[in-house]
């Protein structure tokens, strides 16, 4: 009789062990459960938030891309490679274009181009120039566009260069050069998807005085380049 009741209180012990065992099991499957869907949750959290950015990056660069226009007439006058104003290197990328004038009033753009081409010949200096745009508004292309022109000293490698025709000391465009300088900037910034700030002058690059009439006046140099993306805006495709 002694021993039934040891065995019945033995069993009963057992018992509450093994409740306290199972609860303790349940309440740990539940919070690896809670951990679980908690990972589940973040995760899922993080993959909605980057394609939520992925998708707003998609459209603010699309909306930022730079409309393009119609080339200008350009007539193509090619360089004879050479070590002295026609390397033959190729650009890196095009990040931006500088503008010059040519220093020589009164000169025309096929003179400044051959100038240019003299350059092989008598190895003076090294300079060029992928465009020349002259007193009547003619474009002369003396560079091909992947490669780099000896224009704009460390930015050479990046940039397409334009020099500008003047007709007096100041550097002043005149009205058909100024308008033919507009356009060919349009449609370089639409071809490379480049911004309003991306249009210098040789005097943001080294300082030196070049565009000269648009160093001394900021404000004109500030206003061709609105004009720029306006001719955009106005002339789009």
């Amino acid at each position: 009789m002694e021993n039934r009741e040891r065995n019945v209180a033995a069993k009963g012990k057992v018992t509450s062990r093994q409740k306290r065992s199972r609860r303790t099991s349940r309440r740990r499957k539940q919070q690896i459960r809670r951990f679980v869907v908690l990972g589940i949750i973040v995760l899922i959290g993080i993959l909605l938030l980057w394609l939520i950015c992925f998708f707003i990056g998609s459209l603010m660069g699309k909306k930022e891309k730079t409309k393009e226009v119609e080339q200008p007439k350009i007539t193509e006058m090619l360089l004879t490679e050479n070590p002295y104003s026609r390397p033959g290197m190729l650009l890196e990328k095009v990040k931006g274009v500088v503008v010059h004038y040519t220093a020589n009033p009164g000169s025309d753009a096929k003179a400044n181009r051959n100038y240019f081409e003299g350059l092989r010949k008598s190895k003076a200096t090294y300079a060029s120039s992928h465009f020349i745009i002259g007193l009547d508004g003619a474009i002369i292309q003396c560079i091909p566009l992947e490669e780099i022109s000896y224009a704009s000293n460390h930015r050479n490698s990046d940039t397409i260069s334009i020099e500008c025709c003047h007709e007096t000391e100041d550097g002043k465009f005149n009205k058909e050069t100024y308008q033919s300088l507009i356009k060919l900037l349009a449609w370089l910034c639409g071809k490379y998807n480049l911004k309003q700030d991306d249009i210098i002058r040789h005097y943001d690059v080294t300082g030196k005085d070049c565009p000269r009439y648009y160093v001394k006046d900021e404000k004109k140099w500030e206003q061709l380049k609105k004009e720029v993306f306006l001719y955009i805006e106005n002339n789009c495709k």
